[in-house]
């Protein structure tokens, strides 16, 4: 069996402090659970496989299981197809993050190609999430370093010089789950990362007049 490739050699392969190192596995499942998705068996079954499972026992509870879920925490995005125009629901790992936003990686499970859910972001950042049971429109907002302009294709280890905020995004997930760091290596292009900021609604201006200045006289007309 294959196993999992060592992280990239950027500025995140070498943790500063105990903080910055990879979360160690909390149990012998899990270790096994991150080896098996290290490979390139994996790698051919899973996109196929597993949204499908998940959606199922999605459907099935009510919205209250991801099998994904108990792996890494999870959520459900809606996009909005860039050729169909019709919505898109994708399970997918997420790291959560202070104010209620996420971070989302198209990893592909480490595949030639990046997943459709990324073009669709590109083409129209309005999403909305499912998390927990709670739904949360959001903006999506692809996370570049100044090495990297463009689609986010860049760097092949995935890292970026500077300590920006890709970069920092990039650490915070390899410590989240370090297999992301064997699927980068399979492939040549960028993995793309999103942060999902929640959609603030602007609350509406109370009703006003024109201004006219100081009144000069009686006020004619309709309006009177």
């Amino acid at each position: 069996m294959e196993t999992a490739a060592p992280p990239p050699s950027g500025p995140e392969s070498a943790p500063e402090s105990a903080s910055d190192a990879p979360r160690r596995p909390r149990s012998r499942q899990e270790a096994m659970v991150q080896k098996l998705s290290s490979t390139v068996t994996f790698a051919r079954i899973a996109p196929r496989l597993l949204p499908r499972v998940d959606r199922v026992v999605h459907r099935l509870t009510g919205g209250k299981v991801m099998i994904s879920q108990y792996m890494l925490p999870s959520l459900f995005l809606t996009t909005t197809g860039r050729r169909s125009g019709e919505p898109r629901v994708t399970p997918l790992a997420c790291l959560p993050e202070p104010g209620g936003g996420f971070l989302v990686i198209g990893s592909n499970f480490g595949q030639v190609s990046h997943p459709a859910w990324t073009a669709n972001l590109l083409a129209e950042p309005r999403a909305s999430v499912e998390h927990r049971g709670r739904t949360t429109a959001v903006t999506a907002r692809l996370l570049e370093d100044p090495e990297a302009p463009g689609t986010g294709d860049g760097a092949a280890d995935g890292s970026a010089a500077g300590g920006g905020e890709r970069a920092q995004a990039w650490a915070a997930l390899l410590r989240m789950w370090p297999p992301y760091a064997a699927y980068q290596a399979r492939v040549d292009r960028r993995l793309r990362i999103f942060r999902l900021v929640p959609t603030v609604e602007a609350e509406p201006e109370a009703a006003t007049g024109p201004a006219t200045g100081p009144a000069t006289g009686p006020t004619t007309g309709a309006g009177a």
